[in-house]
């Protein structure tokens, strides 16, 4: 999986200064554009802000707040003037998107503090999209980007979204700007980055609807993998995340996660959930790790940190693994995570809930394992 992150965020500045430049010799001061309590110059001024602020972030490698970096026009600067800025502005983030590892994560407060490349693209694709086209509607005229850049930021940072039948009216409605026939309409929103969850060796980084597309159709969905990868577990997990996000079910953060090792950025294997805890708060885990990476502990490591973080959510109150009954090295993998062997009674309850074959083995874990 190509990136194209830089490509889409160039596009996505020209197809916003198109626009701009036929509108260019209008008034752009006077009130508040479209939905927003700002001009058409003050919103205009904010895409180029936006810009240059994911760049400097992202160039900074910001961790704990924002770079404090912003700009400033001269004054007198006319509508002519911040076309060139926003131009400017574009060209400095596509630059550094390009120019950064796939692995750089800086900071962005929402939802999980932080954001690599492909995030930074999409947040600034966003910005610049949705306020051109606020900037056309209160000139009362038409704009609609290519279709390719709604699609991308709605597959990156909308996981939570499900696909209407047009990218960019879904993405209007996402943002409060548009109907969907059957849908309710949007009054708040937000944006999702990916979640990322840090071990000593390892990275567990969230799989986004792109990557998960990718991976499912026989690519690598954008990562690095040791030789071998992805193994078909990962790949099975990448379909049926596509499926929760097509049918709108998904929630990024009980879907996908890819292990990736830090000492060299490969990718050595997938662990996630099955779907989202159900009503007793229970969701089971899978995992898998290439042929090539087993026997280091990498997958006890991952299946310790994930189950860390989603018990100590309030709707999370059991974590359960199945197991083959000879599959003696994945029951060492959740015997060291902290999981325990199922009680008679909870294995023969899981076969009537779930259909499980008599023949699996059911572990738990319910709590932090405290040490021996």
């Amino acid at each position: 999986m190509r990136d194209i992150s830089g490509e889409r965020v160039e596009q996505a500045v020209a197809s916003c200064v198109a626009l701009l430049r036929t509108l260019a010799d209008r008034e752009w001061g006077g009130g508040k554009t479209g939905r927003l309590e700002w001009s058409c110059h003050e919103t205009a001024f904010h895409i180029a802000e936006a810009l240059i602020s994911y760049a400097a972030n992202l160039a900074g490698r910001a961790q704990n707040d924002y770079v404090p970096f912003e700009i400033t026009l001269d004054d007198g600067a006319d509508s002519h003037g911040l076309i060139q800025v926003i131009e400017t502005t574009g060209a400095l983030l596509t630059a550094t998107i390009r120019t950064t590892p796939p692995e750089v994560r800086a900071f962005h407060p929402y939802p999980f503090r932080s954001a690599n490349r492909e995030g930074f693209a999409a947040m600034g694709i966003a910005e610049v999209l949705l306020h051109t086209y606020d900037i056309a509607e209160e000139f009362g005229v038409a704009y609609e980007p290519p279709a390719e850049l709604p699609e991308f930021v709605l597959t990156r940072i909308f996981p939570h979204v499900q696909p209407g039948p047009d990218h960019w009216r879904t993405l209007l409605w996402a943002t409060g700007r548009g109907d969907l026939p059957g849908r309710a309409p949007v009054t708040e929103w937000r944006w999702r980055n990916n979640l990322v969850i840090p071990t000593d060796r390892l990275t567990l980084q969230g799989v986004t609807p792109a990557a998960a597309a990718d991976l499912s159709a026989g690519g690598d969905g954008g990562f690095n993998w040791v030789v071998g990868g992805p193994f078909e577990g990962t790949r099975e997990a990448a379909g049926m995340t596509l499926k929760a996000y097509e049918t709108g079910v998904h929630r990024p953060e009980f879907g996908l996660f890819v292990l990736v090792r830090k000492e060299d950025g490969l990718a050595v294997g997938g662990m996630g959930f099955h779907g989202v805890p159900d009503e007793e708060g229970r969701a089971e885990v899978g995992y898998d790790l290439v042929e090539g990476a087993r026997g280091r502990g990498y997958a006890s490591e991952a299946l310790d940190a994930l189950s860390e973080w989603a018990l100590a959510r309030d709707d999370v109150q059991l974590l359960c693994a199945i197991v083959e009954a000879d599959n003696l090295p994945s029951q060492g993998v959740t015997s060291r995570a902290g999981y325990v062997r199922a009680t008679v009674e909870e294995e023969r309850a899981a076969q009537e809930r779930h259909d499980m074959d008599p023949a699996l083995r059911l572990y738990v874990r319910g709590e932090r394992p405290t040490a021996a």
